[in-house]
């Protein structure tokens, strides 16, 4: 049997989303169930995938099943595209199965001709209509189908207004449109070489292509990447005859959701203009009425429309998005879908449909989007100041929120402005360990190089602070403090202000707003919790990140990044000290003066976890990167240390590294240090012991090994730490339950992960440098060339915002499988970014492990996807 690639609607149904589209799939469920739907067919998304796959052609096949479906939709009407009797006229609209709002592509009034717009003229006595409906046409058609510039007819159109002394296109009179439709076909003469088409066939063929063609624009890619939406599902083609919202006053178009998309406030919210077509309303050309409105206005229509309102979202359990026409006062229903909504009104939503009894908690937890509830979380831009800002550049959003302040070009300025109670904004090429401090201080972070998972932003999620990372169009220039963005000079000390949220960077300070966490938001965790499988845990190496954590409902912590606690300015120079030592003792003498400072700071997270389990990492950076940036640092490191310049200078040259990420870190500095690890180890079990003795709490320390590759070396350091340990406890005459793992970060850790279980009592895979590992990508450098791996569609995602399951994920379940091949219960976790990103947490779900670990800001984004994943895959 042959497949089929075009439906009528009242031969589809709702449950027919990836066939359909949601608009098909939703035209044809309101079809079915009697609602007042213009008659058309559906050409399926399989339709786009074989468009593609046969070098951008419609197929004879295909085009035949088109054209069987017209026929019977000329039937239905009683009318024939291109008849210059009796004209039927169509919309030929884009509708992928999820809604992607203005990614793709519509056109209106399709049929039109020299001839059929006298026929439209005649049979609606109203020339003037009939012209308004074709320039339209010709303008849609050359810009969508054809390619050409909308400004050329928008030039046109403006200059009769201009011409004829009115505002509006309402205004201008029959003559005035005619002669707008002849100067659009001069234009499309002369850009394309020829008549613009009279023939109704070719419009329609070539209007059906281009909405094809826009599934692979760069505005529809771009939103794909952003919402994990696959190339390959397609988009559905929807021919529906047209109802006319342009011929008078009683006739017109709008828009309304069932409840207030903003709020979530169960009211009936929307908008609509008379005598107008759809793109009046998005063009903004002329104030639209509320649909309250419309009550006075034609109160037969809006009573049935408030009745359909009811029906859909009874039918649909969930909020609607409705777009409708009325053509000489009779009501149309051209679309329903979902609406989209602020993360705020999703939740009232949410739970007012649980108490209202219409679904169940289950049900609710999965129509969220968990990524909204970010903007939750973080302060944001008053909505009043941004409807006047306009940006000057735009980045990526690496970490949501919305900071004002000057700018400043090192981390050490940042520190010494906010010491003077100034707010700042820390502008980077890129940064690295060393800038966490002065990321620290600032109201948020801007790089001109790398991607989401940079080290700035990993740094600046953990913070909770803005940041937009890899903004090509800056021009940095750091010597003299200034940075050049759109041809304008901005210094140290002009205030910029960064939305973190959407990359975009604007000229002075914009107001911003805190987050308020209603009570809806506490609902939603609890049922959340409840039904998630997966344990959710923070990375967090401050008492602060640990404290935001715990109170958005972190189970503990999964990762304690030890390396971010010695920048701080009295702990630097001892780290320093201890790298340049010529000897072990004066190594160890460096080692004895940060040891308490690290003991505290175990006693803070502790604490404030409340009895939790805290994952910590032993040092991971290579050396190097503590080493002194700037000549005062480097006199200052030779003054306490008795070392010449020169001699110092020959330490720090012979730390040098060709590609330090592969290179001396991670547990090969306690291969060659002991002490570092004898250090850290003494740091953790002394400050359990503390918290237990002084705060009556339970602690359970987990000592993580980072950059495991061999049995043997994780054995060599295990031995370190639990030597250290026991003489600790003798001491101290107390006892400490602690365990010793290791991060799997090495694909030969993965795939030798049974030999390292036999040591390792839990596994945590790091993804973010088992990502860049596994492709021999670095992750601060990638962005420079992914975007051309995605225009050529050799990757659809970035493999370090989203986890690679066919590469990365494969490892990661090889890691756990042979792992628990040797200790059954082997607890894993994930503390690579991955840990907060909704797909790779249904993945972590589906591959066993035991738990997530993610920035704390990220922790109720975490526990939504979580339950998300158990109701569709139970554990």
């Amino acid at each position: 049997m042959s497949r089929k690639y075009v439906y009528l609607f009242k031969e589809g149904n709702a449950n027919q989303r990836e066939l359909l589209g949601g608009k098909g799939a939703n035209l044809a469920e309101m079809t079915n169930i009697g609602l007042p739907v213009p008659s058309g067919f559906t050409i399926t998304t399989e339709a786009c995938t074989s468009y593609y796959e046969n070098g951008e052609r419609i197929t004879d096949e295909i085009k035949e099943e088109i054209q069987t479906a017209f026929k019977k939709l000329e039937k239905e009407t009683g009318k024939v595209l291109g008849s210059s009797e009796n004209p039927l006229f169509v919309s030929v609209r884009s509708g992928a199965r999820v809604s992607m709002p203005g990614m793709m592509d519509t056109i209106l009034n399709l049929g039109l001709n020299d001839v059929t717009v006298e026929t439209l003229a005649r049979l609606s006595n109203n020339p003037r209509f009939a012209y308004d409906s074709y320039r339209r046409f010709i303008q849609m058609f050359s810009n969508v189908a054809m390619g050409l510039d909308l400004r050329m007819f928008e030039d046109i159109l403006d200059e009769v207004k201009q011409k004829r002394g009115v505002k509006l296109d309402k205004d201008l009179n029959v003559d005035d449109l005619k002669y707008i439709v002849g100067e659009y076909k001069k234009v499309y003469l002369k850009e394309k070489g020829e008549e613009f088409p009279q023939d109704a066939k070719t419009q329609l063929f070539y209007a059906i292509e281009a909405v094809f063609r826009s599934w692979e624009n760069p505005r529809a890619q771009v939103y794909r990447r952003m919402n994990d939406i696959p190339s390959s599902w397609g988009t559905a083609v929807n021919i529906q005859s047209m109802v006319f919202g342009n011929l008078g006053e009683t006739s017109g178009t709008g828009v309304a959701f069932s409840r207030n998309p903003s709020t979530g406030e169960n009211v009936l919210y929307g908008e609509y203009l008379m005598n107008a077509q759809g793109e009046d309303i998005v063009a903004g050309v002329r104030t639209p009425n509320p649909i309250s409105h419309l009550k006075e206005q034609l109160p037969e229509v809006y009573k049935q429309y408030v009745n359909i309102v009811k029906i859909l979202e009874d039918h649909y359990k969930d909020m609607q998005d409705m777009e409708f026409t009325i053509e000489n006062g009779k009501l149309y229903m051209l679309q329903t879908r979902n609406g989209k909504r602020t993360a705020a009104a999703g939740l009232k939503i949410a739970v007012d449909l649980v108490n209202e009894g219409k679904i169940s908690e289950k049900e609710a937890l999965m129509k969220l989007e968990p990524r909204n509830l970010d903007s939750l979380l973080h302060l944001t831009f008053a909505p009043e100041g941004l409807k006047e800002a306009k940006a000057i550049a735009t980045g990526l959003p690496a970490s949501p929120g919305a900071g004002s302040g000057k700018i400043v070009f090192t981390s050490e300025r940042a520190v010494k402005m906010h010491e003077k109670k100034e707010k700042v904004i820390l502008i980077r090429l890129e940064t690295s360990a060393e800038d966490i401090e002065g990321m620290h201080v600032s109201e948020g972070i801007v790089t001109c190089r790398g991607g989401m998972t940079s080290h700035a932003a990993v740094v600046a999620r953990g913070l909770g602070t803005p940041c937009v990372a890899g903004v090509s169009s800056i021009k940095i220039d750091e010597q003299n403090c200034e940075v050049e963005i759109d041809g304008k000079v901005y210094k140290e000390g002009d205030v910029l202000s960064i939305d973190g949220s959407t990359g975009l960077i604007y000229a002075g300070a914009l107001k911003t707003q805190p987050p308020v966490l209603s009570e809806d938001f506490k609902k939603v965790m609890d049922w959340a919790k409840k039904y998630k499988a997966l344990g959710v845990r923070a990375n967090a190496d401050t008492p602060v990140d640990a404290k935001t954590a715990y109170n958005f409902g972190a189970e503990g912590i999964g990762l304690v990044r030890t390396e971010h606690m010695f920048f701080d300015p009295d702990r630097i120079l001892p780290m320093r000290k201890m790298i340049v030592a010529k000897t072990k003792e004066e190594r160890v003498k460096a080692l004895e003066t940060l040891l308490p400072m690290q003991r505290e700071d175990f006693v803070k997270l502790f604490v404030e976890m409340h009895g939790n389990p805290v994952t910590i990492r032993y040092l991971d950076p290579p050396l190097h990167e503590f080493l002194p940036k700037t000549e005062k640092d480097e006199k200052d490191l030779a003054k306490a240390t008795g070392l010449s310049l020169s001699e110092l200078h020959a330490v720090m040259e012979s730390l040098k590294e060709f590609n330090p990420m592969m290179g001396h870190r991670g547990c090969r500095l306690s291969v060659t240090y002991p002490e570092i690890a004898k250090m850290q180890t003494r740091a953790v079990i002394e400050a359990a012991i503390k918290v237990q003795k002084e705060y009556n709490m339970n602690v359970k320390p987990e000592i993580m090994i980072p950059l495991v590759c061999e049995k043997a070396e994780l054995e060599y350091v295990k031995n370190i730490v639990d030597e250290t340990a026991k003489v600790v406890m003798k001491e101290q005459n107390c006892e400490i339950p602690y365990t010793v793992g290791t991060m799997i970060e090495i694909p030969r850790a993965a795939v030798l992960a049974d030999e390292i279980a036999s040591v390792a009592e839990f596994f945590s895979f790091g993804t973010n440098d088992l990502t860049q590992m596994t492709y021999g990508f670095s992750r601060d450098d990638a962005g420079k060339f992914l975007p051309d791996y995605y225009s050529k569609k050799i990757f659809e995602t970035d493999p370090f915002a989203r986890i690679d399951e066919h590469g990365v994920g494969a490892l990661v379940k090889m890691g756990v499988e042979k792992g628990r091949s040797v200790k059954p219960n082997l607890k894993t976790g994930i503390c690579g970014e991955h840990g907060g990103e909704p797909s790779s947490i249904d993945f972590c779900h589906r591959a066993g492990l035991t738990y997530v670990s993610c920035s704390p800001y990220r922790i109720p984004i975490a526990i939504l996807s979580a339950a998300q994943a158990n109701i569709k895959n139970p554990r």
